[in-house]
């Protein structure tokens, strides 16, 4: 027993000394392996580094080409923009300065013409303040009218209407129905008492109104008295006379007074008219004009009427004359039909002959 004993006891430290050299050697690899791992490792961090330094200056170096191959861009951008800019600019400016140009000659134009025009305006000023001026001025807008609506045959200029006077109306219309028949139209135009009442009621003084309405009222009542005396001779011009006021303010203002118009018409036979009333009134004149000249013609109407009955009526005979003739030829035709369809059933049962025999037929 003793013996197996130190057999065991032998076994055991023989294992014993055999897993201790065992863990030296596995120590001893252990350290080897991590002498080569560290060494791999510094070694792969020398290379990582090695690496990095010459990728970090691989790129510093594509950087810094990059930023001088932008910086010579962006210089010649620069240069190319201040060009432009400047070139765009100059011509910018060089054609403000062409259109401020051109507008302030125009401007400087403008103020010439309405230098002129306020010459002219004075001119026309100081010619309307002489009272033969103005008649003439509403003389000629009258004419101007006359020898729009009228053939100048229809009226006369200058023209003295009352046996043994010497005043001459501007304008005197002819009555084409009796002969030496006129209608007196004289133009008036009171400028002085127009201007005053507009200057009045600019100002809003309705007492100046009243008493400029009332000048021109009883201008108008004086230069009518005058048509009357001057101008009104029955039978040789009609029992009235027109007074042709040229402006369409006056003639509304003389309308506008109550009962004006009605008392020139009784007491002194005179019709006002303005621009527009005096174009519808010569309007009606010429209309009656031309119904009379229609009347005047209505028996040579007549007459041809009558001879176109006539011709009309041997028309009438002629057309029933070709009736007949084309009834007649209608009727041959429908016989010539008849018999062509009557031929037609006759030759349906008749053969087709041979082609050769239809080629001699034709050859002989």
């Amino acid at each position: 027993m003793v013996m197996i004993s130190l057999i065991l006891t032998a076994v055991a430290i023989v294992l014993l000394l055999m897993l201790l050299m065992r863990q030296n050697a596995l120590e001893k690899n252990q350290d080897r392996s991590q002498q080569s791992i560290m060494q791999n490792l510094t070694s792969f961090t020398q290379m990582n580094e090695q690496k990095l330094e010459r990728i970090r200056e691989s790129v510093e170096k594509k950087l810094g080409d990059i930023q001088r191959d932008n910086t010579d861009q962006l210089e010649r951008m620069r240069h190319t923009v201040d060009e432009k800019l400047q070139s765009t600019l100059e011509k910018r400016l060089g054609e403000s300065f062409k259109l401020v140009s051109d507008r302030l000659e125009k401007v400087h134009q403008g103020l010439g013409e309405m230098q002129n025009l306020a010459t002219g305006v004075g001119d026309l000023k100081k010619i309307l303040t002489n009272v033969k001026t103005r008649g003439t001025w509403g003389e000629i807008q009258l004419g101007n009218l006359l020898e729009q609506i009228l053939i100048p045959e229809q009226y006369e200029k200058n023209f003295i209407t009352k046996q043994g006077s010497d005043d001459p109306v501007e304008f005197a219309i002819k009555l084409p129905r009796e002969k030496g028949v006129y209608i007196p139209i004289d133009a008036k135009f009171p400028k002085e008492d127009y201007e005053r009442l507009m200057l009045a009621q600019d100002e809003g003084n309705y007492v100046l109104v009243e008493e400029c309405s009332k000048a021109i009222e009883n201008r108008i009542k004086l230069e009518a008295k005058k048509i009357k005396d001057k101008y009104i001779d029955p039978p040789h011009t009609t029992d009235f006379a027109i007074l042709y006021l040229p402006i369409e303010g006056l003639y509304a203002e003389v309308l506008r007074r109550p009962g004006l118009c009605e008392f020139l018409q009784r007491e002194y036979r005179i019709s006002v008219a303005g621009p527009t009333t005096i174009a519808a009134l010569l309007n009606s004149l010429q209309m009656g004009f031309r119904t009379l000249a229609v009347e005047k013609r209505a028996s040579q109407v007549w007459e041809l009427l009558g001879t176109v009955k006539q011709e009309f009526g041997k028309f009438g005979d002629l057309l029933d004359k070709t009736k007949e003739k084309l009834d007649l030829a209608s009727k041959n035709i429908e016989d010539a039909s008849r018999k062509s369809r009557s031929i037609e059933r006759k030759l349906r049962d008749v053969q087709d002959l041979p082609q050769e025999s239809q080629k001699e037929l034709l050859e002989e």
